[in-house]
């Protein structure tokens, strides 16, 4: 009976759903949430311990050092991946970072404390806390690029493009709870009981990263076989055995086909342009919070962005998707954050980034995130695991480094100039920057979603 009710409310916003494929996307729905709240409450964590370890001018050099070392951590991925049912991966992973999250909660515990104390230590100490600093950086990173990756190729591959259509939304829409509760109560929760490191949230994240494994197990059992078929059908499997296997293959197919090229660009521009925004928010933030404070308010933050995501969702934001197409989702978000990039040029104030933030990425993740998913749809499995991969990984932290490229100026010029002179060089050099890339985002987006509905009508393959 509650299933029931659940079900009959959904579809005003999500449509009309089998008995059978609603509970198979509550269950998806569940691992999401879990997988992102996780990962909503490890980024205000990130960029707190880092700013407390190392600091907030850095953060650029953190950014642009987490893509070179991702390298060998997707190359090791998509070995992985070549030896490994999609099963085994989404155990394999949550074990590796479950395990080493509960290590960094160690270290916590030696590691952090009040600035002037982190400042006095001895040169080896000093550099010892840096370098964990540094580490945690990337882990944070690498955990939101292969995780989620692992968890959309995982979704795709076994959802055909009509369930996605309507499921894809819900499973959103559930993963914005995890998002909406996890980083407010357990990020902040060293704040609020007024501890002076951040073991306790990190312990207990670990414990729930290591839950993705039966929670994955039971997805399987409890779902019917013909609710697992992908968009391939029966034909996945000789598909499979086509592909070339090898860490460059992802590479390969993606410089090989324009649809995934302008994925990678989609992705990109919007990244460049956001990374942008959350360098200026977070030097903001620092200014006037430190410690498990600053993890404190960026964690409200977190969850502000998926309160945010949760309520477009539900008022129907997904509906541009299901009744107007994939082609009007993508192209609307260069046109809303372009409106963001006018905002970000004309006011300067915390509060304001803060509600700027919220409101750039809560609509990317209630609206572009579904679109830009479905896309990997009518692809093969290859594209879908290991050019997802190199798109959702590289392409993402490669913008995040060119971003973070970009950033670095902000020092030199205030160094020249001065502050307010030098920040008003910035502000109209990224005005130049972003316009005309955005403008670009926006062709790439009308070509991407064309293609698409093209092979969906026609029930093909693009690559």
């Amino acid at each position: 009976m509650v299933l029931r009710f659940f079900q009959w409310v959904c579809r005003f916003n999500f449509g009309t759903f089998e008995r059978e494929e609603f509970k198979k996307f509550l269950r998806m729905g569940l691992i999401f949430a879990l997988i992102i709240g996780v990962y909503w409450t490890l980024r205000p964590l990130k960029d707190g311990v880092f700013i407390q370890l190392v600091s907030s001018l850095q953060l650029p050099f953190a950014k642009t050092f987490s893509v070179l070392a991702l390298l060998p951590l997707v190359m090791f991925y998509t070995k992985l991946l070549e030896h490994h049912s999609r099963e085994k991966m989404l155990v394999i992973l949550p074990i590796f970072y479950g395990v080493s999250l509960a290590l960094f909660s160690v270290a916590m515990l030696a590691l952090q404390g009040p600035a002037a104390e982190i400042a006095a230590r001895p040169f080896w100490f000093l550099t010892l806390t840096k370098v964990v600093g540094y580490i945690f950086y990337v882990y944070v990173e690498s955990f939101g690029s292969l995780v989620v990756a692992l968890f959309w190729a995982f979704a795709t591959d076994t959802t055909g493009a009509t369930h996605a259509k309507r499921g894809f939304p819900l499973v959103v829409a559930i993963g914005q709870m995890g998002g909406i509760f996890l980083p407010y109560s357990i990020g902040g929760l060293p704040h609020r009981i007024h501890l002076t490191t951040d073991f306790l949230s990190m312990m207990l994240l670990s414990l729930l990263i290591l839950c993705i494994v039966p929670l994955v197990a039971y997805f399987l059992r409890a779902t019917p076989a013909h609710l697992l078929t992908s968009f391939h059908g029966s034909n996945e499997a000789a598909i499979e055995k086509k592909q070339e296997p090898g860490f460059l293959e992802g590479l390969k197919l993606l410089l090989k086909h324009r649809y995934l090229l302008g994925i990678f660009a989609a992705n990109f521009i919007y990244e460049v342009v956001v990374t942008i925004f959350d360098f200026n928010f977070k030097l903001a933030a620092s200014t006037q919070h430190a410690g498990v404070a600053l993890t404190h308010y960026l964690s409200l933050y977190g969850s502000s962005v998926n309160v945010v995501s949760l309520g477009c969702l539900l008022l129907g934001i997904s509906n541009v998707t299901r009744f107007l197409g994939v082609g009007v989702a993508l192209a609307a978000m260069p046109v809303i954050v372009m409106g963001a990039l006018v905002g970000f040029l004309s006011f300067n104030s915390l509060s304001f980034l803060f509600l700027l933030m919220v409101g750039s990425k809560a609509i990317n993740y209630a609206l572009n995130g579904p679109a830009l998913k479905q896309l990997y749809i009518p692809t093969t499995p290859d594209v879908k695991f290991k050019a997802q991969a190199w798109i959702e990984t590289f392409g993402s932290r490669a913008s995040k480094q060119s971003g973070s490229m970009f950033n670095m100026s902000l020092s030199p010029l205030q160094t020249a100039f001065g502050a307010a002179a030098g920040k008003s060089h910035y502000l109209m050099m990224s005005g130049i920057l972003c316009f005309p890339i955005l403008a670009f985002w926006l062709i790439i987006a009308i070509f991407l979603g064309k293609t698409f509905k093209k092979a969906i009508h026609t029930n093909t393959t693009v690559c």
